[in-house]
């Protein structure tokens, strides 16, 4: 195509036209937002641009350069484009004269206030001033090795001088060069820290000087270190790189972690998305997760994933030993790109109330091939009781039972788990244990192999103790839910584990844990406080044996960003969302949404700025701010597009503009239905619900408004629904149902009568999630008052925060008929005269928050039980814990009372009886204590004259009341009686008497004491025991001054029936207590014995005799008269020839006399003490009877061998000493069936009947041997034999012969010295003999403790060759035949002749 040649003046206009006005517009953008605030053009050089641009227009054409007709016309529609750029020049240099204007006018004030400014420092500096921050010290968190600089400005006349202080101590920058510089720069002072090191942690405080006083600002440094270099603090915990992973993608982290909470047993993620670059399906990036510096791996316990534009952690068993710092790294290009976020976990529910949490972070330690020592970490404990002990489990790997190894809970914590299995592999696990129970069971362990291994990790430390409590705690702020919490290390660590934090808000007792693993490090940042509120914080120590003490609390500290607080402002967002509401063809209103972020104070000002569409000149609409969020913008030329832009303005300032809007169309609107409503807001955002609101359209169409309609989505979804089925009339809507968590969108179409009008502009996406500590409106009554209140507990709340309060969501304003009154977070609407024109939908909006608000429903049936509740505070009566009541005191005398709920000081009141009011005097006393409320009027001597109505009227400021009494008829009767008792009991006190009366006790060895109290004794105060009116004299005295008396009774029986009576007395009186043991109290004693009795029996005890089999139970005390049964096959037993029942004070038994197979089974005893029976059991059957029966058989053998045998029943001396010449008659009785054949001995030599020794045995029962002149030849050692075919005894005799004239020998073996055998009437002498003893059948065994009884048999088990052994510690006695106690002891060198192999006399088995 051919080029178009374009005329020359076609090309100069429009080059200049063009160019002039590009300059213009250029400069129009540079110069806008100046021209608000300062102008940067001078009004010379805005006039020499305005009059060559206005020169143009001049220029006219020769004569010899006419032009066609097509020319012309070319020309003409050029020159109008010409005009009309003129037209815009002239409109903005009109604009500039009236801003050039202005801003003369400005500098020229400006002139004048710096000279009026220049001389007002001669005057102020004659007034004297003390010093004063105007710019006080803020804190700074920074990092190790890099500068801090504190800085602030004073004044004051004469000009101060400060000092600075680091910890209270001069900051001397000789003391270390270089370290620290002091600087005081045009009134600013400053301290610079060149490179800081964590030590410079401190609180920092400027002192101002004059002479006219002393100021002081603080300010805290926190320097953080990084985990590679030492000691580090979370904030800044970075995980030591395992190894580097080249990479050649280029990763961007975007939506991150934030800071999490979790609950044990549950589960959570920890996403992070990102943007990779090249996106490989097959090659996602490296990432690595670590907890606390150390590295995860995936597994059960830690599921990780990479890909699709996300990294993800899973945790889905939560366990406090998941609590720590998190760290994502992840390998890029450069390096690495990381993050980091705390995540804490909270106790599940307790298993019981007040049970404490689990323990954590159980390990195994010093592994060997039967042992290994468990060791774990205490949990936290705020506000539960304090842990007892713990107990640790173990569990074979692959199996699910887990078996309690210690019996008793373990104090430390730490315990060596014995018996187990070599080659084994186990688990390991602990539960806390205090007075509420047992807490949840802790993460298993590792699994351990039960091996030895030199190289296993041992468990160190020998100190003992639980370690001292940390040092100073100081918190500092960190952001507006958060607190940064440092603290110094205890002097006495002994091998620390880490550290509890605890909270609380300031004002209330319940302290919350801020961790509940223990922290390695003295710094943690506290998450999840609200905003506003203030605080103070502990810390506690840990270590294997326990939490130390507490720290001192922290300073309290408000929760607010660490900057700003008001001194330090930011200008406001750009204000978004700009829509058109109304158009009329030479105007358009507009819309727009408020900030994102006001910058720290309230946004006061909006400007407007519009332009053509297809212009790139704005222009300003408002010269001055506009305070609504609507704007009608004027002369509009109507079929144009236009664009539009908002600023928003605060204290600090113009922020940036908004986006241009989409161009609109400045057409008239002149449909019939209604514009669009707009301003589309939410209150009470709940998790299930929430309030949509919005503003009436500002076009109406043909009619009014008469309702409106709501629509909602979800975020990304277009498929919207209709909230309401009909249009409701206001301005509000409550959409239900929502899922929590889900975020959505509204919209809104009005009503009116031709029809749904246009919708809304779309809201902002909202979450339907309550703010965490969201708290509802509380309608009340105020206690001291009576008013009645609506009032909300700001969850979240800053300085510039304000309580708005609506009905029916419009504003009240200054309404009469309410009043609104804030404090702190809490925000109260009173009624001042509350009737039913109040009812209502109230609700109130936080500003400045992140949507904090609330609402409630103030019905009719509230509003009456407020108003009656609210009617009874204002009209009060003093309330009554107690009316008037009456008890007897000591003495008789009688105290009249009753309690108020509260008294004030001034209360005043009286006691009137019988219609007569009663003062205090003279046998009355009337008082009353304010604190605890009661009022007591005390009668000393009571009568029958005090019989009547008694009343007490009260008046307490405002409120009264009145409380009666009547006293008459029976109940006076049994006062009265009552206060004569009293009145003797004083009497009977005054001198010794008994504070406790007789009662009984039972101690352990089933002795029952009778037992006593007495007072008011003295030394010569006598005390006597007596039964039935016989003194009992006790073995040890009676100690009065002890202050307590008992009598013991020995092995207590039926015997001891009677009535005891103690009595005591000296010269002041005597006192007596009659206790009778009968009924049911000797009942009560025999059940008490029984228990005690019940408790300590043995196992049944098998015992063989030669009457039959005995079955024996052993206990501390037995007597008949206890409730005792004996059971064969579960049937009772009665005492019979066949079954025997008896027993003695140490054991009950039940003997079975020539048993047979019938008596086979399983037996029982039952000691009953009337609440709890108590049984032993033994199976007699099977091989357990074979041995006994057989053992029955061989003792009834041996029994009747003993009973038969041959013996010497009496009559023989031990020792006989004799003079010569004189006869010696050895004489004794022997027995045995057979008749036993005699024997007699010299010196082990028979000896044979001859003249000189005569020996005879007549009829078979008397054996003698009889010496003629004896002489020293027949000296020596006699003995005689006697035995028949079940066996014998050999009795052995010393026969002393001495002459006449020589001293009588000294008796041997033990006999008393006896003069020499001299004849009587016979020539023989006769020896002491022995006291006869007749034979006897074979004893009934007896228990007795002086001996060690003979072994019985325990279980059926026994081996029936030889004597059963039972299975105690009673060793085995020596002899099987003890000696049977007996008057007349048998001859102690008396020696058997062989018998039966195996026997024992006495069956009595040994006692357990």
């Amino acid at each position: 195509m051919a080029s178009k040649v374009i005329p020359w003046y076609k090309r100069k206009h429009g080059s200049r036209v063009k160019t002039d006005y590009a300059y213009q517009h250029s400069k129009t953008v540079v110069t806008q937002h100046a021209e608000r605030k300062s102008s940067s053009k001078s009004a010379s050089q805005v006039q020499a641009q305005a009059t060559e641009a206005m020169a143009e227009p001049a220029y006219t054409i020769p004569e010899f350069r006419q032009r066609a007709a097509e020319e012309t016309e070319e020309y003409q529609r050029v020159s109008t484009n010409v005009g009309k750029g003129l037209a815009v020049i002239q409109e903005e240099l009109s604009r500039m004269r009236i801003t050039t204007k202005a801003r003369v006018d400005s500098l020229n004030i400006q002139r004048e206030v710096r000279d009026m400014m220049a001389k007002r420092p001669e005057y102020l500096d004659d007034i004297p001033k003390m010093p004063d921050f105007l710019v006080a010290l803020r804190p700074h968190t920074v990092w190790e090795k890099t500068p801090v600089k504190l800085f602030c400005t004073v004044q004051g006349n004469p000009r101060p001088i400060v000092k600075w202080y680091k910890g209270g101590a001069p900051v001397d920058p000789l003391s270390a060069p270089g370290k620290y510089k002091i600087e005081n720069k045009y009134g600013v002072h400053s301290l610079i820290i060149s490179r800081c090191a964590v030590s410079d942690t401190a609180e920092y405080s400027a002192v101002a000087t004059n002479q006219h006083g002393t100021a002081t600002s603080k300010a805290t440094v926190t320097v953080k270190r990084a985990s590679g270099a030492g000691e580090s603090c979370h904030l800044g915990l970075v995980p030591h790189l395992t190894e580097i992973h080249p990479s050649k993608l280029e990763v961007t982290l975007l939506d991150r972690f934030k800071v999490s909470f979790g609950v044990e047993g549950g589960s959570i993620s920890l996403v992070c998305s990102m943007v990779v670059i090249p996106d490989l399906p097959n090659v996602p990036p490296i990432a690595q997760w670590y907890r606390d510096d150390k590295l995860l791996k995936a597994g059960k316990l830690a599921e990780m994933s990479v890909g699709g534009g996300a990294a993800r952690l899973t945790l889905p068993h939560l366990a406090k030993d998941d609590e720590g710092l998190y760290t994502l790294r992840i390998f890029t290009k450069d390096g690495t790109a990381e993050h980091s976020a705390y995540l804490f976990v909270s106790d599940a529910a307790p298993s019981a109330a007040g049970a404490p949490g689990a323990p954590m972070s159980v390990k195994a330690y010093d592994i060997n091939s039967d042992y290994v020592l468990v060791a774990w970490k205490p949990p936290n404990t705020v506000n539960e009781a304090a842990i007892s002990g713990y107990f640790v489990d173990r569990c074979e790997a692959g199996s699910d039972t887990w078996v309690q190894c210690n019996d008793a809970p373990v104090k430390v914590c730490k315990y060596p788990v014995h018996g187990l299995k070599v080659g084994r592999s186990y688990h390991f696990r602990v539960r806390a244990v205090n007075s509420a129970g047992i807490s949840r069971p802790s993460r298993k362990s590792d699994k351990v192999t039960a091996l030895d291994d030199a190289e296993s990790q041992r468990l160190q430390g020998t100190d003992e103790g639980v370690p001292s409590a940390p040092g100073q705690v100081i918190a500092t702020r960190n952001t507006k839910s958060s607190v940064f919490v440092q603290w110094d290390a205890p002097k006495s660590p002994k091998n620390l584990m880490g550290y509890y934090i605890d909270g609380r808000v300031v004002g209330a007792k319940e302290w919350f844990p801020c961790n509940h693993k223990p922290f390695k490090h003295t710094r943690f940042v506290v998450h999840g406080l609200i905003p506003g509120e203030t605080y103070a914080f502990r810390v506690q120590a840990v270590n294997v044996f326990g939490l130390s003490e507490e720290s001192q609390e922290s300073s309290p500290i408000a929760v607010e960003p660490a900057l700003g607080k008001g001194v330090e402002y930011a200008t406001p967002s750009a204000p978004f969302g700009i829509t058109m509401l109304s158009c009329d063809g030479a105007s358009i209103t507009l819309a727009w949404k408020s900030p994102k972020h006001c910058g720290g104070s309230k946004v006061n000002a909006y400007y407007v700025d519009k332009r053509n569409a297809d212009s790139l000149v704005w222009k300003e609409v408002n010269q001055s701010a506009i305070t609504e969020r609507t704007c009608t913008v004027e002369n509009l030329t109507e079929g144009t597009f236009y664009e539009f832009k908002v600023q928003a303005g605060n204290m600090a300032g113009v922020g940036v503009p908004s986006a241009p809007s989409a161009p609109m169309k400045c057409e008239a609107w002149t449909m019939d239905e209604p514009g669009p409503a707009y301003d589309l807001s939410f209150s009470e955002v709940r998790g299930h619900s929430l309030v949509v609101l919005w503003k009436a359209p500002v076009y109406t169409g043909a009619s009014a408004v008469t309702g409106y309609f709501v629509e909602m989505a979800k975020k990304g979804s277009s498929e919207f629904v209709t909230l309401n089925e009909e249009a409701v009339s206001h301005r509000y809507l409550q959409a239900t149902g929502l899922e929590e968590g889900a975020t959505y969108v509204f919209k809104v179409r009005a009503v009116n009568a031709s029809g749904v009008g246009k919708a809304s502009q779309l809201s902002e996406p909202v979450c339907a999630k309550a703010l965490p500590g969201t708290k509802e409106i509380l309608a009340s009554v105020d206690e001291e008052t009576g008013d009645i209140f609506l009032s909300l507990e700001a969850c979240e709340i800053c300085e510039t925060s304000k309580f708005v309060w609506s009905k029916n969501y419009k504003p009240i304003g200054d309404c009469p008929r309410v009043s609104v009154s804030t404090k702190g977070r809490t925000s109260r609407l009173t009624f001042t005269s509350p009737d039913k024109d109040d009812l209502g939908r109230y609700s109130v909006v936080v500003t400045d928050t992140d949507g904090v608000s609330g609402s409630h429903t103030l019905t009719e049936d509230a509003l009456n039980t407020m108003l009656e509740l609210s009617y009874a505070i204002r009209h009060p009566v003093v309330p009554l814990k107690h009316g008037l009541n009456y008890e007897i005191l000591e003495k008789g005398h009688v105290r009249f009372w009753l309690q108020a709920v509260k008294l004030s000081p001034s209360v005043s009141y009286r006691f009137i009886v019988n219609d007569k009011e009663v003062t205090s005097g003279e046998g009355h006393k009337i008082s009353h204590d304010v604190a605890t409320g009661v009022i007591q009027m005390t009668v000393d001597h009571f009568t029958r004259a005090n019989e009547g109505t008694y009343t007490v009227q009260i008046h307490d400021g405002k409120a009264k009341t009145q409380s009666s009494l009547v006293l008459v008829g029976d109940v006076f009767k049994a006062a009265l009686k009552e206060a004569e008792f009293q009145r003797k009991e004083h009497i009977r006190k005054q001198g010794p008497h008994f504070s406790e009366y007789l009662y009984f006790t039972v101690t352990e060895d089933c002795t029952v004491m009778l037992a006593c109290k007495v007072a008011n004794v003295k030394k010569e105060t006598t005390f006597h025991w007596y039964k039935e009116d016989d003194e009992i004299v006790p073995e040890t005295p009676p100690n009065v001054m002890s202050g307590a008396c008992a009598l013991p009774i020995p092995l207590f029986s039926r015997k001891d029936h009677g009535v005891y009576k103690a009595v005591l007395g000296d010269d002041r009186g005597k006192d007596t207590s009659v206790f009778d043991i009968s009924g049911q109290v000797f009942d009560d004693i025999i059940n008490a014995i029984a228990h005690i009795a019940g408790a300590s029996a043995s196992d049944l005890v098998l015992q063989c005799t030669p009457e039959g089999i005995r079955l024996q139970c052993y206990m501390s005390y037995y007597t008949e008269e206890m409730k005792t049964v004996w059971k064969h096959k579960e049937s009772k037993i009665a005492s019979s020839e066949k079954m025997r029942i008896g027993g003695t004070a140490e054991m009950a038994w039940m003997q079975i006399c020539d048993p047979s197979d019938k008596e086979k089974g399983h037996y029982s005893i039952e000691i009953s003490d009337g609440v709890k029976t108590h049984t032993r059991t033994f199976d007699l059957s099977g091989q357990a009877y074979t041995d006994a029966y057989e053992e029955y058989l061989r003792l009834k053998a041996a029994a009747f061998a003993e009973k038969n045998r041959g013996r010497v029943v009496g009559g023989l001396p031990d020792v006989v000493t004799i003079m010569e010449q004189k006869s010696l008659s050895l004489t004794c009785t022997v027995w045995g069936e057979p008749t036993p054949e005699v024997t007699w001995f010299k010196n082990e030599q028979e000896v044979a009947s001859t003249e000189h020794t005569k020996v005879t045995f007549d009829g078979g029962k008397f054996a003698s041997l009889v010496i003629n002149q004896v002489t020293p030849d027949d000296s020596g050692k006699y003995s005689i034999n006697v035995r028949n075919k079940y066996g014998g005894e050999f009795v052995e005799i010393t026969v002393s012969v001495y002459r006449h004239g020589e001293k009588i020998p000294e008796p041997k073996l033990g006999q008393p010295k006896t003069p020499a055998a001299t004849p009587a009437a016979t020539p023989a002498a006769t020896p002491v003999p022995r006291s006869p003893a007749p034979p006897s059948k074979t004893p009934t065994p007896t228990p007795s403790k002086s001996h060690t009884p003979a072994p019985s048999v325990k279980s059926p088990g026994s081996t029936p060759a030889s004597t059963p052994v039972p299975k105690s510690p009673t060793p085995v006695p020596k002899s099987p035949t003890p000696t049977p106690k007996s008057p007349t002891p048998t001859p102690s060198r008396g020696v058997k002749s062989p018998t039966p192999p195996r026997f024992m006399k006495s069956p009595t088995p040994p006692r357990k």
